[in-house]
């Protein structure tokens, strides 16, 4: 992804942003996290289409067809580039005992893992975080914004939407060349987590009444809990 390409990508969101904050008076929604819901909602069932159309029959062929530990390496490859971008924000958010830990997880499971297919990392007492952009921005007292579901992508709120635009800057993927092998290691990469959540759709498709709804409150609930490293501020009931 080149600087215009980024560029571009971002200014789209900032004027999506603006587009949906005018039109939030116009939604009617009783819920103040999410005036949107009318457009929401909208694109949840579009997001739904094209992945029981394209994303999970892909999937379950991915699975079908790959050995698990072929599978299991190529998630821990992609893992492995992750952690690039989680480094980048534990810097961000002073996190800097884990930023050490972080970069040793990155050069031990590049090195004696063989560029991250084998998570060797883990067996040392260098276990997995999860930071990104979206989560800095919280940690510096950022409000996340409208809840936001974006195409393709999903569940977001506008603060998690501009995060995802500054980590895509950092990411190791976006700045592989020739466009060929970056874009099959993108495809490769959301087919690969797709994968993954096989089981968890499941889950949804049993478990909720109304998956928006269950799919937005467990979204929101999560991320709020990521932001404060799992001891969230207790509710004000004033």
């Amino acid at each position: 992804m080149n600087t215009f390409t980024r560029l571009r990508l971002l200014f789209s969101v900032l004027l999506l942003s603006l587009v949906l904050q005018g039109c939030a008076t116009v939604e009617g929604s009783t819920d103040p996290e999410d005036p949107f819901e009318s457009f929401n909602r909208a694109m949840y069932s579009f997001n739904t289409t094209v992945d029981k159309a394209i994303l999970k029959p892909a999937a379950e062929g991915y699975n079908a067809v790959l050995p698990d530990p072929v599978n299991k390496g190529i998630s821990n490859f992609f893992s492995n580039l992750n952690d690039v971008v989680i480094i980048f924000n534990d810097l961000l958010q002073l996190k800097l005992e884990q930023g050490i830990h972080d970069t040793a997880r990155v050069f031990f499971n590049t090195t004696i893992g063989l560029l991250g297919f084998f998570d060797v990392a883990s067996a040392m007492e260098l276990p997995k975080h999860n930071e990104d952009l979206g989560q800095s921005l919280g940690y510096w007292g950022v409000n996340t914004g409208p809840y936001l579901v974006l195409p393709l992508l999903g569940p977001s709120n506008i603060r998690d939407t501009v995060g995802l635009i500054g980590d895509a800057y950092v990411d190791p993927v976006n700045d592989i060349n020739p466009d060929d092998t970056r874009t099959g290691l993108i495809v490769l990469n959301v087919v690969d987590t797709r994968a993954g959540l096989l089981s968890a759709s499941k889950v949804l498709q049993e478990a909720a009444l109304d998956e928006y709804l269950f799919t937005r409150d467990a979204y929101l609930q999560r991320r709020q809990n990521l932001v404060y490293d799992g001891n969230p501020p207790k509710p004000s009931f004033d």
